[in-house]
């Protein structure tokens, strides 16, 4: 069974080459050895591999950026994720897909489900939500082909390079005061939990059907999957900071102040609420979604362990 990662560089992808090994042999590849922008490219890797299952982890997440480069976020965001999913039909290869929440504009205040209005305020949001029509319309033209939209929120990782909580860890051990947006909501989510789910699901696709009680050709369409529990931007960095302090990590922060999103304006609009409901995943699969601090709590004692323990030596 062979398994081509696209985005294996990102910090969901290499969480991903943790959790799909046990499942079958698998080809990486980062921006490295594939240009997303290049549908040649694109066809090129996949004839090559040859896979048996797709799981694209890869995307253009520079929110505000994308502003000002709309062109590129939908050749890597739509485009390419049309040729991915042309070619998965084409291989007979399932397609895991990983989308985002900023599909929806905050509108609501209750968790969003899979069926909810789609309405992105952002060229990111616009860009990913063509993705998903670009491999929902593939799945209309072919029966057969197996796909699945894994929609997450608020990723964070011990891997990669940026995230908020590798942010706050840096702002805190530079200045006293850390200003927060406290009228966003939503969820973090631990990439290493996405990847598990995503190893589930892959599972269920590879060897269908093990306790009789899934079947496998059901299993298409839009999922989405975070931790559970729901807290604010200025919630979750007081958090950070909190099992920072408590593992040892050295701070010089003396004060986390709330911010409205009118004090931090960004070139992006980002969704005010943005809550994902998980039941779904859930029930077909019996993806457990782990308290979002409780993931927080264990991905730092990873991140102390492997950084600040090891290079730094500061072990209270």
């Amino acid at each position: 069974m062979r398994i081509l990662l696209i985005g294996q560089d990102g910090q969901v992808g290499q969480e991903l080459l943790k959790t799909l090994a046990p499942i079958g042999e698998r080809v990486g590849v980062g921006r490295s050895q594939l240009d997303l922008t290049q549908p040649d490219q694109i066809q090129q890797v996949i004839t090559e591999v040859a896979p048996h299952l797709i799981v694209n982890a890869a995307a253009y997440t520079a929110v505000d950026k994308a502003e000002a480069e709309p062109e590129v976020a939908h050749a890597i965001n739509a485009a390419a994720t049309r040729k991915i999913a042309e070619l998965a039909q084409q291989a007979g290869a399932p397609l895991i897909h990983i989308s985002t929440d900023y599909v929806f504009d905050g509108g609501k205040n209750t968790p969003y489900t899979e069926t909810d209005a789609t309405h992105p305020l952002s060229v990111y949001g616009q860009s990913k939500l063509a993705g998903e029509a670009a491999v929902q319309q593939v799945a209309e033209q072919s029966s057969d082909f197996r796909y699945a939209i894994l929609r997450t929120a608020w990723v964070y990782g011990v891997c990669g390079k940026g995230n908020f909580v590798k942010t706050m860890l840096r702002l805190g051990a530079e200045r006293p005061e850390v200003r927060v947006v406290a009228d966003q909501v939503g969820t973090p989510t631990w990439a290493a939990e996405i990847a598990r789910a995503i190893a589930t699901l892959a599972t269920q696709w590879i060897d269908p059907t093990p306790n009789g009680d899934v079947n496998s050709s059901d299993l298409s369409g839009i999922y989405h999957f975070t931790n559970s529990g729901v807290t604010s931007w200025y919630d979750f960095a007081v958090a950070i900071f909190e099992e920072a302090e408590a593992l040892g990590i050295p701070l010089k922060l003396k004060q986390v102040t709330p911010i409205t999103t009118a004090e931090y304006p960004t070139p992006a609009q980002r969704p005010a609420y943005s809550v994902l409901a998980n039941q779904k995943i859930q029930q077909v699969l019996k993806v457990p979604a782990p308290q979002w601090r409780q993931s927080l709590r264990q991905m730092l004692t990873e991140l102390y362990s492997t950084t600040y323990e090891s290079n730094y030596s500061l072990r209270r």
